[in-house]
């Protein structure tokens, strides 16, 4: 037996010695980086030769520039949800802030866990509901993440004042600031992560959202942004050029120094990153991705908040992706992409398919195929819980050419009814609203938007909706069930 099986063998290894080695393909990993509050027009990259951001304005030209990316519902819940969830807000439950995002098998890192990739997220969480200090519980609430570090929503990110609980249930304070503090985290993780395995992880960071306010020298509040003094020292606040249509004020200058250092704080901790990778030779098998929740309207268009506003500084984000392997370095495009459409576009690019049905649509094939017209609008809206709220309840879209929002009350001067020419009005200075010559067009967008509000069963719904479906106190803890249910239950 064993004199006839030798030659066999030998025979078979010498036939398997002549055949081409096989690449075998290996899952590409998943680093997504975002910041928070922070517009589209904060970064060299767009356009600002004022902000100083290397590192991004680096990372765009090794990558992919998305020119027109818009946050659905401009708020930090809303954002979050969607990103992980692919699912409008009515059906993952995170509608507003401080409501919860609800467990399901389908959430972005409970599918990634599936295919067998490690998974970890550092930095803001701000889906867990209620109270935003407390830690994140084991279980279904980490939404498939095995590694979670996170203060949760704690915004202060000053040394000493910045915390995060650690995998013992406990609080630990950064000894710095909080981006260098998760950074340094991150960084631990790609160390450690097994390489033989894929990964998966979120870094997500405060900065440069504002973190209080202040008196002014003119009597008002404004936001209070600033920051370590090494990126201030980055910036001569006397020469700070404001957005257009904005009365200059020292106060307001204030504000720009701090929100621009800020910004170059986050560019210098992205540069770690990526670093890292390089240092690791992770680049080129891993889909990058920088992004943000939503803008800061920086008083633009006198806001009394700095989002939830469907004016660009609010909706419109920074959208940068690098996968070596499949996207052209150096390029643009002028496609326009949502939040909505983020989690099934990266499974697309990373090959991975699910049965899960998805509100959102794949765009992976469009952007490497380089079709810029596979969207035609996207639907934008801001749900209110509260009774008297500073921005109201609108719904709206964004076209490339233009941007239309309306409240119930279309005949009303709101900020929540506006309509905008894009192309011709890029600083959205003229509200072209219930104007003459303009019916025509804001009667089609009317129409468009209540298609799409169709689309997610929205019935406009309000403030006062929302108290009738369920105590406004019992939101915080609605870990079951989406919130278009209860509605339809109170109708």
């Amino acid at each position: 037996m064993k004199q006839t099986l030798l030659p066999l063998l030998f025979s078979a290894l010498l036939l398997s010695s002549c055949i081409p080695e096989q690449s075998v393909s290996r899952p590409p990993n998943l680093l997504i980086v975002l910041s928070d509050q922070h517009s589209y027009d904060m970064l060299g990259c767009y356009g600002n030769d004022q902000v100083k951001t290397p590192n991004l304005d680096k990372f765009a030209g090794e990558g992919l520039r998305f020119d027109n990316c818009f946050s659905n519902q401009p708020v930090c819940t809303p954002f979050r949800g969607m990103l992980l969830s692919g699912m409008h807000p009515l059906k993952n439950g995170a509608f507003v802030n401080d409501v919860p995002l609800i467990p399901q098998p389908s959430l972005l890192g409970n599918v990634l866990k599936s295919q067998g990739y490690q998974t970890a997220y550092i930095g803001k969480w701000h889906l867990l509901g209620g109270d935003r200090k407390r830690p994140i519980p084991d279980g279904e609430l980490r939404y498939g993440f095995d590694k979670v570090l996170t203060n949760n929503c704690h915004v202060d990110f000053r040394p000493g004042k910045c915390f995060f609980w650690n995998e013992k249930g406990e609080r630990e304070y950064f000894d710095e600031w909080e981006v260098y503090g998760q950074t340094r985290q991150a960084l631990q993780y790609l160390d450690e992560v097994d390489k033989e395995k894929p990964f998966a992880l979120i870094v997500s960071w405060h900065p440069p959202h504002d973190w209080g306010k202040f008196k002014g020298v003119d009597g008002k509040m404004h936001y209070r942004y600033e920051t370590m003094s090494e990126f201030m020292a980055l910036y001569n606040k006397d020469s700070i050029e404001l957005r257009p249509g904005i009365e200059v004020t020292p106060d307001r200058k204030t504000m720009y120094h701090g929100y621009m250092a800020m910004v170059s704080g986050v560019d210098e901790a992205f540069g770690m990153l990526m670093d890292k990778l390089e240092e690791l030779g992770l680049e080129e098998n891993t889909l990058t991705v920088f992004s943000a929740d939503h803008g800061d309207m920086l008083e633009s268009h006198e806001a009394v908040l700095p989002k939830q506003y469907i004016h660009d500084y609010s909706t419109r984000i920074p959208f940068l992706m690098r996968y070596p392997e499949k996207i052209k370095s150096g390029d643009s495009t002028s496609l326009l992409m949502s939040t909505i459409n983020m989690l099934p576009t990266f499974l697309g690019m990373m090959g991975i398919e699910t049965s899960f049905e998805y509100d959102g649509t794949d765009l992976s094939q469009s952007i490497l195929e380089g079709d810029e017209d596979a969207v035609e609008s996207i639907p934008v809206w801001v749900y209110q819980r509260a009774k008297h709220s500073k921005v109201p309840n609108w719904r709206g879209i964004i076209t490339k050419d233009y941007s239309f929002a309306m409240t119930e009350n279309m005949s009303e001067e709101s900020i929540g009814n506006v309509l905008f020419d894009r192309k011709n009005d890029p600083n959205q200075l003229e509200n072209l609203i219930n104007t003459p010559g303009n019916a025509a067009i804001q009667k089609q967008f009317e129409v468009l938007t209540r298609k799409w509000m169709s689309e997610f069963s929205d019935d406009f719904y309000n403030a006062e909706d929302f108290r009738a479906a369920t105590p406004e106190g019992d939101w915080a803890g609605n870990y079951t069930t989406p919130p278009l249910e209860l509605l339809k239950i109170n109708e």
